[in-house]
């Protein structure tokens, strides 16, 4: 997970600073020398981490924090601050076009995830944004870099505008036309990408960005690449002028060091970032929920719209009416499982819970056989065998097993799981909460009354 080590650090800093109650300028100043070799170990830049460093000493050593009552918890509020103006502030948006369709272009050096990104990009503005996107394959010099454009947007129900390997300027611009005749509200074009800044690469994007007229031009960095990536924006909006950072890979990086960066160094935000490798792992960049999780607060506004997007509403009303009149059926046993595993990896969704709960989730995983087998062994009943357990006598047990690969053992145990979980939702419909004993959830259940 991103920033891991630095948010170890942070809160083993903090911990101290809380421990001593009041503080002086000297308790302050240690504090902040901790804080700029964590920075640093996180691969943020000199200048960047002096600059921060400064700020919040200069902020931190006032009397309104050494006088007040809680100055440790004072300083974390500061820090939290300078992290999230660091990173830019507030969320930046895409600019959108007031008519016609909103060109999109993206840039940035071979290797970062470009057109994978690009296809996720305009899956993310589908999907939450309700546009009507058209990916450019405008990239004609790497091989097979159309056909995976083609592939990843047929993954993603996206339509996906080629020419072959002619001119990439004129295939933008009969993109565009496309769109207009299409109804396509953006257009995604997807450039070439290099092994390294270089002329050729600049003056065929300076005359794509003169022919098009993008509303956007965004960077696709790789997050991996530390201060490489901080260089590779630089040099970018030095030739191009780009509008914004894509940053790909944050999932993979445990120092984070070019988010904390690139908006110091370039003066540009980072707009989107890219969390996991599948297609909808991708998500707006907020820098006040970023420095949340840094300083290892959470940030469970994500955790509930990854929820929100995970969920459906009439599947939940559904359920309700179930619930409340006890009806719970191992048919909507498997449809919670999978709109659970919707929701992402255990490790991803630990870095947004607050505090000690999320350290204890850090780093665990889901076993993928696990859910995978409760699916098998329920999709291999009959849809009466599904709404109705109880008729599942030894013979049909067998036949399960022996249809889904497991065991007649593996069968037992999730119906005595779902048995379990139709207790629980016995005292749910009745309005009782269960009272916490030894109940066969290892916690939940009523306890007896002694005699």
């Amino acid at each position: 997970m991103a920033f891991e080590g630095l948010t170890e650090k942070l809160s083993a800093t903090f911990k101290r600073l809380r421990g001593k109650g009041r503080l002086t300028e000297n308790d302050v100043r240690e504090a902040m020398r901790e804080v700029r070799l964590a920075l640093l170990e996180a691969d943020v830049g000199y200048k960047v981490v002096k600059d921060f460093v400064a700020t919040v000493t200069e902020r931190a050593i006032g009397t309104d924090v050494l006088d007040s009552l809680t100055p440790a918890q004072q300083v974390i509020k500061i820090v939290n601050e300078e992290l999230t103006n660091l990173m830019g502030g507030a969320g930046a948006k895409l600019s959108m076009a007031n008519s016609g369709p909103t060109i999109v272009m993206m840039v940035g050096l071979q290797g970062a995830g470009k057109t994978t990104t690009t296809a996720k990009l305009a899956g993310l503005m589908r999907r939450q944004y309700q546009k009507r996107p058209l990916l450019a394959a405008c990239d004609v010099y790497r091989p097979a870099a159309i056909e995976q454009l083609k592939v990843v947007g047929a993954q993603l129900d996206l339509p996906v505008f080629e020419e072959g390997q002619g001119d990439p300027v004129k295939i933008a611009e009969d993109a565009i036309r496309h769109a207009k005749d299409h109804g396509s509200s953006m257009v995604f074009l997807d450039t070439a990408g290099r092994l390294h800044v270089d002329e050729t690469l600049m003056d065929e994007l300076k005359r794509m960005k003169a022919a098009v007229h993008p509303h956007e031009i965004l960077l696709v960095v790789d997050a991996m690449t530390g201060q490489d990536a901080v260089n590779a924006a630089s040099a970018f909006d030095e030739a191009l002028g780009i509008d914004g950072v894509v940053l790909t890979k944050l999932d993979g990086d445990a120092r984070g060091g070019a988010a904390l960066s690139i908006r110091a160094a370039t003066g540009k935000p980072i707009k989107f970032v890219g969390t996991g490798e599948k297609l909808d792992m991708i998500e707006p960049f907020h820098p006040d929920r970023m420095a949340s999780r840094i300083l290892g607060m959470g940030d469970m506004l994500s955790f509930i719209e990854k929820a929100q997007a995970a969920y459906d509403e009439k599947q939940a009303a559904k359920l309700e009416e179930k619930l409340k009149k006890n009806s719970f059926t191992l048919q909507d046993y498997f449809d919670q499982l999978q709109q659970i595993r919707n929701m992402g990896d255990l490790s991803q969704l630990a870095g947004m819970m607050p505090g000690g709960l999320g350290r204890q989730l850090q780093g665990a995983t889901i076993d993928d056989k696990a859910p995978a087998h409760t699916e098998a062994i329920i999709l291999s009943m009959t849809p009466q065998e599904r709404e109705n357990p109880q008729i599942l006598a030894a013979s049909r047990k067998r036949r399960i097993a022996a249809g889904c690969g497991l065991t007649v053992a593996d069968v037992n145990r999730l119906l005595k799981q779902f048995e379990m979980m139709q207790q629980l939702t016995k005292q749910f419909s009745k309005g009782r909460l269960p009272r916490m004993g030894r109940g066969p959830m290892g916690g939940f259940g009523r306890k007896k009354r002694l005699k």
